[in-house]
């Protein structure tokens, strides 16, 4: 192992629960669904049977009706995180998971991970019949999506911030500045025993987060609340979902079930995308579903449907992220908001800083589309700012300075994945050489 690939490799030993990975020991001390799927990808390259488990393990959490839930309090205690278990209570809503966990969601990467781990030890998987069982409830899952937080336009929508995966993003602004209500009770802040306050959201932002998760715990979390005042599609979520799908089509195939249906699926995901698309901002933005309004920001989510092969768009994302409004190359990562806007903040959580799960996204899109070069430059960006900084959870993108908490897992797991990505592109790049010389 390289160095990189050591300290990568210490993180995730270290925030190992025995089934599951912590995302940071301290501030989150808890197993977050999409942050599980990212460890995933990386712990395959330590340990393919351990990554099978972390899998395994926010897989089986999942409730009667297909959601895969944000957040699972596998202690049953609140750990010094809020809102924690005792804010939920889980136990007490019909068909939720045996074990306690949060009511909301998160971005649907898992099916893309599920592949990617089955893929480092083929062998192995199939001897423990993990696509088999991952599939299953994963189709669950996305059909939730599709019957539960289906829209009018055929994409799913979202009831919080945190649902997002991208809590504080300029896109929920004016929804929160327009809602009156606010957490009647005390605002716990954990958080800051870990993070700097203008790093963090403010209280003002939690009382509206805490009031929105507070009133969907009260409804039963049964997503009939019509009136509920939080309700967007989001750019990234459904780009996310409809590349699942796609990995979901190539996991029916090796387990003998019928692709098409995904594939189908996965079509009409991205056709409906384009009801996203801001023209006059040149990338896909965020719908608030209630008012029909198109949040017009450029942020990191409108770049992410470059992972899907068939976006109309990729040639005008490609420009927009190589300009001046994400700068790409030429400052760490990929910024979460665009450096030109008067919201932009280079040290607040998602209106500016980098991040690392969404540079791994970016880089995997590059590869695929064959900009293969910047793909290789936005690795090395980010495995330098990990290794430099002790895999921090963000970093500033001007100064490159660590944000947020430390030894963060997706931090380490996808540092480490793109460090193996760049030595078998190293390696392919010395063999053609030899067979051009030969």
């Amino acid at each position: 192992m390289n160095p990189l690939e050591s300290a990568a490799a210490a993180v995730l030993i270290g925030n190992w629960r025995g089934s599951y990975t912590v995302p940071a020991g301290g501030l989150y001390p808890h197993q977050w669904s999409w942050d599980s799927a990212f460890i995933a990808i990386g712990l395959r390259h330590l340990s393919p049977r351990r990554a099978q488990q972390e899998l395994d393990t926010i897989l089986s959490a999942q409730w009667a009706d297909g959601r895969l839930p944000q957040i699972v309090f596998h202690s049953g205690r609140d750990d010094g995180y809020s809102p924690g278990a005792s804010f939920w209570q889980s136990s007490s809503i019909p068909g939720s998971s045996a074990v306690q966990s949060a009511g909301l969601i998160q971005p649907p990467n898992h099916a893309l991970a599920v592949l990617l781990v089955h893929e480092a030890d083929a062998v192995a998987s199939e001897r423990r019949r993990f696509l088999e069982r991952a599939y299953l409830r994963l189709v669950r899952w996305h059909e939730y999506l599709r019957t539960r937080r289906g829209g009018d336009e055929g994409l799913a929508r979202i009831v919080h911030p945190w649902e997002s995966g991208m809590d504080n993003s300029p896109y929920w602004d004016a929804c929160l500045a327009g809602m009156t209500q606010t957490y009647d009770n005390d605002i716990p802040r954990p958080d800051l025993m870990h993070a700097s306050p203008e790093q963090r959201p403010s209280n003002h932002e939690y009382g509206k987060y805490l009031y929105l998760a507070a009133r969907y715990r009260d409804h039963g979390c049964d997503d009939a609340d019509a009136d509920f005042p939080f309700q967007f599609e989001d750019p990234a979520f459904n780009a996310l979902w409809a590349r699942s799908e796609l990995a979901l089509a190539t996991i029916a195939e090796l387990i003998g079930a019928d692709p098409e249906p995904h594939r189908s699926e996965a079509r009409r995901i991205s056709t409906a995308l384009e009801a996203l698309w801001s023209e006059d901002l040149g990338c896909y933005v965020a719908r608030n579903t209630l008012t029909g309004g198109l949040e017009e920001f450029r942020t990191v989510s409108g770049l992410v449907p470059l992972l899907l092969p068939s976006s109309p768009h990729t040639g005008d994302l490609l420009d927009l992220l190589r300009g001046p409004h994400f700068r790409l190359g030429q400052v760490a990562m990929v910024p979460s908001h665009d450096l030109t806007a008067a919201t932009f903040d280079s040290a607040r959580y998602w209106r500016g800083p980098s991040w690392f799960n969404i540079a791994w996204l970016i880089a995997e899109a590059l590869f695929e589309r064959g900009f293969t070069e910047e793909a290789e430059r936005l690795s090395r960006n980010m495995d330098e700012g990990a290794l430099a900084h002790d895999f921090p959870e963000y970093l500033d993108p001007y100064s490159f300075a660590p944000r947020g908490t430390r030894k963060f897992s997706w931090t380490a797991a996808l540092s480490l994945d793109l460090s193996k990505r760049l030595e078998a592109s190293r390696s392919a790049r010395v063999a053609e050489e030899a067979e051009v010389a030969r």
